[in-house]
């Protein structure tokens, strides 16, 4: 029996994010992420005009009279969705958690696809794989993962992106879009990420929260790591101390983004201060105008 407490949960967050998907995301999703490529339908006779590379030689030499191959996109995707369960995505200085933004991302993701006929993983992890849900159609399949998102607790609490990506290459072998929504906190995942590009379209979603920026100034505090549970004193009454922690965060979200840009990767950064929204229609928008320039 599923708990009472966590349908409605996935009620409301299907009602929230559906009205995105109906609204601003109509469309968007269909219009940047094609299928595996052109899947042969038929042979027709050939008209002029018709492209002679296309002529179908042993059809032609069969009937006596030119015939074509006719192809239709293949449009059916599989995308998988790696998100981060870790510890540490439960931090929060606002009113959001950085767990309850990645839901309605994954949600919103999710419904876009089935609206898509397109299929549906999930993969939850945190320094391990810790479930795992093979990709499927349907709306009913959407329902079912928001709901396992929503009712997870996870094992561990540390942060391992680099097994997920690599869980990911054995056991999704067809080309997919995968996305893996993640704080990043985790240790090198350079080598996995490389080699899940050469086969699947990544986007990287990274959630953060502006207190990992920025120390308020409250003289000494107390911190605890919340993955390995080490606890800190830290005098935030030094501007030295304040600064060098700023510079820390700096220098590891350089190292991130240097290493997706240099992938050539399209990211998504989100703040758990700000609308989750438009950084993620502008992934989308930014995806059409490359389409449309390449063209």
């Amino acid at each position: 029996m599923l708990a009472a407490e966590t349908l409605d949960q996935v009620r409301r967050m299907h009602i929230r994010t559906r009205r995105l998907v109906d609204g601003a995301f109509a469309g968007e999703y269909h219009s940047i992420f094609k299928g595996r490529g052109m899947e042969f339908a038929e042979v027709r006779e050939y008209l002029p005009g018709d492209d002679v590379r296309s002529i179908d030689w042993n059809v032609t030499a069969r009937v006596g009279r030119p015939f074509v191959k006719q192809y239709v996109e293949e449009r059916e995707l599989t995308v998988m969705l790696a998100i981060d369960c870790s510890a540490s995505t439960s931090f929060t200085s606002v009113e959001r958690r950085k767990t309850s933004i990645a839901g309605d991302v994954a949600a919103i993701l999710a419904m876009s696809a089935i609206r898509n006929n397109d299929k549906v993983g999930l993969i939850l992890f945190t320094e391990e794989v810790e479930k795992f849900i093979p990709p499927q159609k349907g709306r009913s399949r959407a329902l079912y993962l928001i709901h396992e998102l929503l009712s997870f607790k996870p094992r561990r609490t540390g942060t391992d992106v680099g097994k997920a990506i690599e869980f990911l290459l054995r056991t999704t072998h067809r080309r997919s879009v995968s996305f893996i929504i993640s704080d990043f906190r985790t240790p090198d995942y350079e080598r996995p990420l490389r080699l899940a590009h050469k086969r699947h379209d990544l986007i990287p979603i990274s959630i953060d929260d502006p207190r990992e920026i920025e120390l308020p100034e409250v003289g000494l505090l107390t911190v605890r790591d919340l993955e390995t549970g080490k606890r800190l004193v830290v005098d935030t009454a030094s501007a030295a101390v304040r600064e060098r922690y700023r510079d820390n965060w700096k220098t590891a979200v350089a190292q991130r983004r240097s290493l997706f840009y240099a992938l050539g990767l399209d990211i998504v950064e989100l703040s758990t201060d700000q609308p989750f929204f438009p950084p993620l229609l502008g992934f989308f928008h930014r995806r059409q105008r490359r389409l449309a320039q390449g063209r």
